[in-house]
């Protein structure tokens, strides 16, 4: 498979995972009071409001720019767990059901983007590649080409 097609698509996955998250931080600003009656119709401190709404608008903005992407993820994958426990309990309703699926496979999104990172396109990549400047040196702070493999971590790469 192209590079440029699978560097494309961790983009377009990573805008996927982001909106949803950009979405519902700006629902929450949009709509506070009713976020916080929500909250409090299930037992949790409204003080935790503003909370979530910087975790889903920072990380969401992180993972859209693919920069700190692995530390984005890793958040909001147990942000999304904890979601899905704590407003979605009720598993005998269909709706409440789909809701905490929803809210796992959505965390197993997110657990696959901080296995893998956010790909060549992506603030990481750039950061990763730039020369570091220390004590007047300048220093790489990665791997000469001839060190890195042709596909990151275990598995080996599609057939072309």
């Amino acid at each position: 498979m192209s590079s440029t097609l699978m560097e494309a698509a961790a983009v377009v996955g990573r805008l996927l995972l982001a909106g949803i998250f950009l979405h519902e931080a700006w629902s929450k600003l949009a709509g506070y009071s009713a976020a916080l009656a929500y909250m409090h119709a299930f037992g949790i401190p409204g003080q935790l409001l503003p909370l979530a709404i910087a975790v889903e608008l920072g990380c969401g903005l992180l993972i859209a720019c693919g920069y700190y992407t692995r530390a984005a993820a890793l958040v909001l994958a147990g942000f999304c767990v904890a979601t899905a426990i704590l407003f979605h309990d009720k598993l005998s309703d269909r709706n409440q059901l789909l809701h905490f699926e929803k809210d796992l496979a959505i965390a197993g999104g997110l657990l696959v983007l901080f296995a893998r990172g956010a790909g060549a396109w992506a603030l990481d990549a750039w950061r990763a590649k730039r020369p570091r400047v220390s004590g007047g040196q300048t220093r790489s702070t990665s791997p000469p080409d001839s060190e890195i493999p042709d596909t990151p971590g275990p598995f080996p790469a599609a057939p072309a």
